[in-house]
């Protein structure tokens, strides 16, 4: 059983009740990187305090563990892990899209720990708490582009075409051709590193995946475009 970890309150609930009815039941912690007071501190063998503690997933946004949670968590929890901002956006982005479920970034965290080692949870069922969905639209809106992005799912290049009439409607011919979506599309022409017959364009694409990334990339180079960032 996976259980995202704040105070500690709620994963400490769960392991005494899972240990009392299934003793063989393993329970594993999971904090944000940048908020994981629990390391430390079960390192310490007492809580310990973190300075500026810093994540998305204010449900575990804690700095320091509670004293009655922390002794319980000493006790029963198996394990503690910590997940990354990117694989927090990635499981938020996939419970949604997939499971149709609103789940704040703090309640999600056990997937996101599964998401960013599916190998450790292989030898049996395996059990992820979704605890939560407060969250704010407009972090919403912006963890799901994060999310996206993070998932490869946006693309954001910049490349060099001759500056002439059709120049961008082959360019995005051939974007056409990989079932990239073009969602923005930017000119510059006053950059001092540009030919003088040259324009730079600047290209945020929809995509399907890290694959679909590079197969895009592969693509322009093979159509004779030079990418530069």
């Amino acid at each position: 059983i996976l259980v995202g970890i704040g105070g500690g309150g709620l994963a400490a609930g769960i392991a005494v009740a899972v240990k009392a009815l299934r003793p063989d039941v393993k329970v594993i912690g999971v904090q944000a990187a940048g908020a994981a007071a629990y390391p430390p501190s079960l390192k310490a063998g007492h809580p310990v305090s973190i300075d500026d503690p810093t994540t998305m997933a204010d449900g575990i946004k804690v700095g320091r563990p509670g004293d009655v949670p922390f002794k319980i968590i000493g006790e029963l929890l198996d394990d503690v892990r910590t997940v990354s901002e990117d694989a927090l956006s990635s499981a938020l982005l996939l419970c949604l899209e997939r499971a149709k479920l609103v789940v704040e970034p703090a309640g999600c965290s056990p997937v996101a720990a599964l998401l960013s080692e599916p190998e450790r949870y292989g030898g049996g069922p395996v059990v992820a708490v979704l605890s939560g969905g407060n969250i704010d639209p407009l972090l919403l809106q912006r963890i799901l582009r994060h999310g996206m992005a993070a998932a490869g799912r946006y693309l954001s290049l910049r490349l060099r075409v001759t500056d002439r009439p059709g120049a961008l409607a082959g360019l995005l011919g051939v974007l056409s051709t990989v079932d990239a979506n073009v969602l923005d599309v930017s000119h510059v022409r006053t950059d001092p590193r540009l030919g003088l017959t040259e324009v730079e364009v600047e290209l945020h694409l929809e995509t399907k995946g890290p694959e679909h990334c590079a197969q895009v990339a592969r693509t322009l180079h093979g159509a004779g475009y030079r990418v530069t960032g």
